[in-house]
């Protein structure tokens, strides 16, 4: 017998592991399957189960249970990447704590200690996979850093550099000055920051007292000032462009330049341009042919080494010796000393409060500095071209298609890839520079010194570049770097391309552009034909989660609380087509109900001799009841079916539960009860057989979803062996003949039971006071089907008889109309008409008062303009709530007047 409660704890575990041993995750490459292939975005190695990897994992378990249920021969590539920065964040904290650093360890100590913390603590992310329940293919596990995957970084590396899209170039890059590496835009994270702005006067040179007035967020740049900027149509400046201003502190001479970067209506419309230190800077510079020099090291402090020759002392308006004392000081503090010299010499003309962005380095916090350095770079706008019209031509989908349109923005618009990095832990870059700096790409150094040793006659002694590849250079090769390319494996020759990915709308142009770019330059072909896009995890209330909030949701905590189960359904049924999740504790308890009502509707079954029946057909059913009910199953699998081939999974899920709960467990179930008591009846032996041909059904349809409850019932239920429905077969909608006449009899059965539990509820009439039910206008049908449900109707509308009406309309009733009779209620003597008609139209009085306020607020444009989205969003749903909370209060009204 089943236990009274469904204990998530030790099943899960131990179901797991029997599934894993008996290899029920592993794809068979000899099989005559048709593949079905899905590639994990790699989790960091350094990484825990957060609230994102619970929804992105949770849609891609659905899909291959789904799929591998459907006949095919399912992967799901397992891995993790190697994440440059983060992983050497982790590392090096770890050292400091020890007393040292990577700099006193050295570069081949610290690599060989990362490797050691891998071994040691970097497989926690693979065994919380494990605990939400993802059926990964687990001996296939990669890591961006093992020997294939590395080889295949190489070998991508070397032949991009030979055809030229790869090379070295001198640009701006986003810089951190705590790692003194550059940084990806997606490592970078945008901060509203209270600040001033400061606006400087410069003095025009030959104009004796003239200046023109420059406003700045960051004084502490100007000492790489190369130009001052006006817009070219800016009449206050006309007579300026083309002329020179003294740039304070220094002396130098630099040019008015008439340029469209400059915003007339913000500061003082005009602006310093420090080409090195400002990424549109960095482009008028560049359309001005302006030199660049930098006056921030890479660690943000003060260098002079560019700009030492062009010091020069103005009487009260520059002074070297001031200048010199800035060298080596931290930006901020230099900013300090320079708006106070700034202020001493009287060319600050004003302070303001000003609030903008300022970019921090998401894994070290630190103030991100535009920064000038030779780096490598991507020719990502030659790659992009092709992936862009494999999504033109319909050779890879976006759902929803809306994506398509910022996929194409990015990539229309695409920059240079910076992909070095000035780190010590990730793939090294294979170049080697010879005594003079000529480059050397090669797979090895000796490959490297066989090239010197052509360019230059004889041996030449090499130096190997210092910089690692950026993470997303190699998680870029994932979906055919892990099936053994560049070997021709069997495995890339049958899982290659992939079927779909499923990812965050934040990643499609770090990762899944450039998988496609690499996929379709290397394979000749796309790497997946679909790529899901699914919205962020919110809190309940829409608003973003983060630790500030204390709105987040730690998930394996809610899988402690509730289960894997209830944690992945409540996953599923939130997840909708172009929109956010809306996600909190709250939810995942309601959804650990619904795995609840699946255990006891299950327990009830059994304690009722259901058990399955051999050879059992739904075709012989004879019992309206079954006969409905094994046509609504039809429907939900029909239904289950289509909302994950058009991943659908909140449809899918709402198939499931609408289903099971109310169609089985509220209708069939407690219909079926006299049944089942009446012993060994034909009828209740076929009822019976019905029963468990559905429980069985439901435990394959939810298997996608919630595995670990339904594998525990189905072999429980002798269905199969222990873990077997794993591969069991998806259910397939069986149609019965002539079941129209079922249907129609039970559904009008619902609806009568339902409009009179209805009348019952907004009328408060106590559950022990049973009512008469007289039918007016009732045709023979209608009786005749009253009569034969007369014994579920009295039990489950807590009616007393259901009767025609005969004679003139009873005082004190209620009345509602079931399709074409008026069911009478008499309910004098039962309740107090006019207290609950005075109670009822009070209620409406009181949600008219608030479908009043909300109305006002909602007709306010200011409040529309002014307020977040989601609290619009909230206010509409509010409305709709009160204006249907009306109609049904009018509508209770309109049955007692």
């Amino acid at each position: 017998m089943l236990d009274k409660s469904f204990s998530p704890d030790g099943t899960e575990t131990s179901l797991y592991a029997l599934w894993e041993a008996s290899g029920a995750f592993s794809a068979r490459p000899d099989s005559l399957a048709k593949p079905y292939t899905i590639m994990i975005p790699p989790p960091n190695v350094t990484g825990t189960l957060h609230i994102g990897h619970a929804l992105t994992m949770t849609l891609q378990d659905t899909l291959i249970r789904w799929r591998r249920m459907q006949g095919r021969d399912t992967l799901w590539q397992p891995g993790t990447d190697h994440a440059g920065i983060a992983t050497q964040l982790v590392v090096e904290r770890m050292l400091q704590k020890d007393g040292t650093s990577r700099q006193e360890m050295g570069r081949d100590a610290f690599v060989e200690r990362v490797w050691e913390w891998k071994a040691e603590s970097g497989g926690g992310i693979t065994r919380q996979l494990r605990r939400l329940g993802g059926s990964l293919d687990w001996p296939r596990e990669r890591f961006t850093m093992d020997d294939g995957l590395s080889d295949a970084v190489k070998e991508v590396f070397v032949t991009l550099y030979r055809e030229g899209l790869i090379y070295r170039d001198r640009r701006l890059v986003n810089w951190d000055p705590a790692f003194r590496s550059a940084i990806s835009d997606l490592e970078v994270d945008n901060r509203e920051t209270r600040g001033n702005l400061w606006y400087i006067r410069y003095p025009v040179e030959g104009q004796p007292g003239r200046t023109i007035t420059v406003a700045t967020t960051r004084p502490e740049t100007m000492l790489g000032d190369m130009a001052v900027a006006v817009h070219p149509e800016d009449e206050r400046f006309a007579d300026l462009v083309g002329r020179n201003v003294i740039l304070p502190l220094t002396g130098r001479r630099i040019p008015i330049v008439a340029d469209e970067h400059s915003d007339p209506t913000k500061g003082s419309g005009a602006v310093k341009i420090t080409p090195a230190h400002d990424f549109n800077d960095f482009e008028v510079g560049r359309r001005h042919k302006l030199d660049m020099p930098s006056v921030l090291d890479e660690e943000a402090r003060i260098t002079l080494a560019e700009i030492e020759g062009e010091l020069r002392a103005e009487d009260g308006l520059a002074d070297p010796a001031f200048v010199r004392t800035l060298a080596g000081m931290p930006r901020d503090a230099a900013r300090k000393a320079m708006v106070a010299e700034l202020e001493r010499l009287e060319w600050l003309e004003k302070i303001e409060p000003h609030t903008n962005q300022v970019p921090h380095a998401e894994r070290s916090g630190a103030v991100v500095e535009p920064r000038l350095t030779t780096q490598w770079y991507c020719d990502a706008k030659t790659l992009a071209g092709p992936a862009i019209d494999a999504v033109e031509s319909g050779r890879i989908e976006f759902v929803p298609r809306q994506w398509e349109n910022t996929f194409y923005a990015w990539m229309r618009d695409i920059q240079p890839w910076c992909i070095s990095r000035q780190l010590w832990w990730g793939h090294r870059i294979p170049a080697w520079y010879g005594p003079d700096g000529h480059v050397f790409v090669a797979h090895d150094e000796a490959d490297a010194a066989t090239q010197a040793r052509a360019h230059y006659g004889q041996e030449t002694a090499l130096t190997r570049d210092e910089d690692v590849l950026d993470t997303w250079f190699s998680s870029a090769l994932w979906p055919f770097s892990t099936l053994g390319w560049p070997q021709q494996t069997p495995e890339l020759a049958r899982y290659y391309p992939t079927d779909v990915l499923v990812t965050g709308f934040d990643i499609i142009f770090f990762w899944v552009a450039r998988m496609m770019m690499m996929g379709l330059h290397f394979m000749k072909d796309v790497p997946f034909r679909t790529v899901f896009i699914h919205g962020l995890v919110r809190d309940e209330r829409g608003q973003k989660m983060s630790k500030s909030k204390g709105n987040g949701i730690d998930p394996l905590e809610m899988i402690d609380s509730y289960g894997a189960d209830a944690m992945r359904f409540c996953i599923c049924s939130l997840t909708g087509l172009g929109r956010d999740v809306k996600l909190g504790r709250r939810k995942v308890e309601e959804y650990r109900s619904f795995i609840t009502k699946i255990w006891n509707a299950a327990r009830f079954c059994e304690m009722n001799g259901v058990a399955p029946v051999e050879g059992f057909s739904p075709a012989s059913v004879q019992s309206p009841l079954g006969r409905w009910i094994l046509a609504e199953l039809a429907q939900a699998v029909e239904d289950a079916t289509k909302a994950l081939e058009a991943f659908r999974f909140d449809e899918y899920a709402a198939a499931c539960y609408r289903f099971v709960w109310n169609f089985f467990c509220d209708w069939f179930l407690e219909l079926a009860k006299p049944v089942f008591a009446a012993g060994d009846t034909a009828e209740a032996v076929e009822t019976r057989a019905v029963a468990a041909h559905v429980l069985g059904t439901i435990m394959r349809l939810l298997q996608p979803v919630t595995p670990f409850v339904t594998d525990s019932l189905w072999q429980h239920f002798g269905f199969g062996p222990e873990g077997s429905l794993i591969t069991a077969p998806w259910p397939q909608p069986e149609h019965l003949e002539g079941a129209k006449e079922a249907r129609e009899e039970m559904e009008w059965l619902i609806r009568f039971i339902s409009a009179i539990r209805t009348v019952r509820s907004e009328m408060n009439v106590p559950p022990s006071r049973l009512a008469p039910v007289l039918l007016r206008d009732a045709s023979p049908v209608t009786v005749a089907r009253a009569a034969k449900w007369s014994e579920a109707i009295g039990r489950m509308a807590r009616v007393s008889e259901v009767q025609p009406l005969e004679g003139e309309m009873p005082q004190g009733a209620a009345q509602l109309v079931v399709d074409e009779a008026t069911l009478v209620i008499p309910l004098a003597g039962i309740i107090d008409l006019a207290v609950e008609r005075q109670r009822l139209e009070k209620e409406c009085a009181k949600v008219d008062g608030e479908i009043t306020k909300v109305e006002r607020k909602l007709g306010n444009a200011d409040f529309v303009a002014r307020a977040k989205p989601e609290v619009v969003a909230e206010n509409r749903e509010r409305l709709e709530t009160f204006q249907a909370e009306r109609q049904r209060l009018q509508a209770a009204l309109a049955r007692i007047s």
